[in-house]
């Protein structure tokens, strides 16, 4: 089995539009009207700058003339009203950011829980985190808040540009192509800073993983003194997550000052033109003052585009990062017409199964093994030599790499996934309980269970009396991970979880391991309840858990080296007898 490979993608502009209508479009209306409030923000930005004319002309020039009272009082009603609707625009804009945000969080939620295990094997928790959650926020936050910011200054842009040429048409020409010499740097910024903002994500996953360390691995940090480890280790990213964003800098810091530059030469040809032209009495003094406080306007924002744009790239590459994601196909699906599995009849059969993790290296060679239905089975061996593996391929955690595993005589693979893990319950060596309650946890098992059905098997795991005992009960919260539970109690949840399920195939990897002797005798006898009439699958380094099962594999390396019950494994005085002599037999 490979590891995942997350396939890259390379978009252009109007290839990120596309891929994001499916999200924008439940809320074009809002979207749409969020755009048109943006189209008179910024084409008011001109009124300043038209009203300058007459005042200057009236006023300072011909002081004769009245003053026009109505201009500044028209400036600070334009004004308001560019205010209110700038209020607007920011509320309709993070309405939609956030709806589509969520939108696109649920969508990768659910590819996330489409994926196997084998996925989860080959990324680590930071990973998860930066793909599937905070690309998002990047994505969605930036881009529309950049959108209004683009949509804003382009017709801010073209009322300034009206009235640049209203002005003077001989001075609009230098400043517009002094506008369009001024944004060709940025054609260049994607590539310039895509490979670094990638470098940067896949460091920033490291920092979510040493969170995530940290808190879930904070006894062995104190146990072992792994303090000064740790750190170093989240100190080094940083350093590297530093010197990748000092990079992006060098690559497109210079991009702002060059328009400075550019934009400021504009200017200056503007005002030595516009002198010559004011006393060849070709414009008039209101019109070069209005003139050049439209230029103003028009580049004080053009010069600061330069770190929007920045942001927009890097929304733009999130987006790709999204998209990655969503166009990942999961490698273990239901075949074409996959049939439901009802009800399990015959006996559970391993055909030269054969399995590896990394290609071309084997941890199961051709496993032949048949386990009749309602029967147990026993799989122990040395550490490391593929028991787990063997049970994991029985629920399609993995998929075979040769061979098949047969139930009712057809190929686990034509079956739904849905319906064969519906068959199988699973108690995990390392068990996970969810943050909630004890009833939450156990009706994961079974949603629709009753009060009785979940005393019952509180019961059959002796937990009873336990959670009883709590002033809240079954509504008893039990922490993160169930970090409020010992071991033992944590072990006998799971396994109560797994006994509402009742299913006719049980897995156990190692269901007693956290459990004294004492308590591994309680529910010991619990597991056997839960074995009658069942297919069990069981894995255990204790032979004393194993001995009634009605058949043992003993696995090595990767193949079964005997099989036999225990009192005939013991006669041949093989692989089985020695791991039985090691634990038992007294000097």
């Amino acid at each position: 089995m490979s590891k995942e490979n997350i396939p890259v993608l390379k978009m252009n502009f109007s290839e990120h539009y596309r891929v994001m209508w499916p999200f924008v479009k439940p809320y074009l209306f809002r979207a749409i009207l969020a755009v048109l409030l943006s189209i008179p923000i910024g084409a008011l930005d001109s009124v300043v700058a038209l009203s300058l004319k007459p005042y200057m002309d009236i006023v300072l020039v011909d002081k004769s003339a009245q003053s026009p009272d109505y201009i500044p009082f028209l400036i600070i009603a334009f004004t308001t009203i560019q205010g209110g609707l700038n209020y607007a625009a920011n509320y309709m804009n993070t309405w939609v950011g956030t709806k589509i945000n969520q939108d696109l969080k649920r969508v990768l939620f659910q590819k996330l829980l489409s994926l196997e295990t084998a996925f989860f094997d080959a990324h680590n928790s930071g990973l998860i985190i930066q793909r599937f959650s905070s690309d998002t926020d990047t994505a969605c936050n930036g881009l529309l808040a950049n959108l209004k910011t683009f949509i804003t200054q382009f017709f801010s842009s073209f009322s300034l540009v009206c009235v640049l040429i209203y002005n003077s048409w001989q001075l609009s020409i230098i400043a517009i192509v002094v506008l369009f010499c001024s944004l060709l740097p940025l054609t260049s910024v994607k590539r310039r800073i895509k490979k670094s903002v990638s470098k940067s994500v896949e460091e920033s996953t490291k920092t979510f993983t040493v969170y995530n360390e940290t808190h879930s691995g904070h006894k062995t940090i104190s146990a072992y003194n792994l303090q000064n480890i740790i750190y170093q280790r989240f100190d080094e990213t940083l350093k590297q997550i530093f010197k990748l964003t000092i990079k992006i800098v060098q690559k497109t810091g210079w991009i702002t000052p060059l328009m400075h530059i550019i934009v400021s030469a504009g200017i200056g040809g503007v005002i030595w033109y516009g002198s010559t032209l004011i006393v060849e009495h070709k414009i008039s003094a209101g019109n070069f003052v209005s003139f050049i406080t439209a230029l103003v306007l028009l580049y004080t924002p053009i010069k600061n585009i330069g770190k929007s744009f920045n942001n927009v790239q890097i929304s733009f590459l999130a987006i790709e990062r999204i998209f990655e994601l969503l166009y990942l196909k999961p490698q273990i699906t239901d075949c074409k017409n996959a049939q439901k599995l009802e009800k399990i009849k015959g006996s559970i059969v391993f055909e030269h199964v054969n399995f590896s993790y990394i290609p071309d290296t084997l941890v199961l060679k051709d496993i032949n093994l048949s386990v009749p239905h309602g029967s147990s089975i026993a799989l122990v061996g040395n550490s490391g030599g593929g028991k787990t593996t063997l049970v994991n391929l029985l629920p399609r955690f993995y998929d075979v790499c040769g061979g098949q595993i047969l139930i009712n005589g057809k190929d686990i693979r034509t079956y739904t996934l849905t319906s064969l893990r519906e068959q199988i319950a699973v108690v995990f060596q390392d068990n996970f309980l969810f943050s909630g309650s004890i009833r939450d946890n156990i009706l994961f098992g079974k949603p629709d269970a009753t009060e009785k059905e979940i005393w019952k098997v509180l019961k059959l795991v002796y937990l009873d009396d336990f959670v009883q005992g709590l002033p809240e009960g079954l509504d008893t919260e039990i922490g993160e991970r169930g970090t409020l539970l010992s071991g033992g109690q944590k072990q006998r949840l799971a396994i109560a979880r797994a006994l509402i399920k009742d299913t006719p195939i049980v897995i156990l990897d190692e269901a007693t391991s956290a459990l004294d002797n004492k308590s591994e005798a309680i529910v010991q006898k619990a597991i056997e309840n839960l074995m009658k009439n069942r297919t069990v699958f069981i894995i255990a380094h204790r032979l004393s858990t194993i001995k009634n099962a009605d058949h043992i594999a003993v696995i090595n390396d990767g193949q079964i080296v005997e099989a036999g019950t225990h009192e005939s494994l013991l006669k041949q005085n093989g692989a089985y007898a020695a791991l039985y002599n090691a634990q038992f037999k007294k000097s």
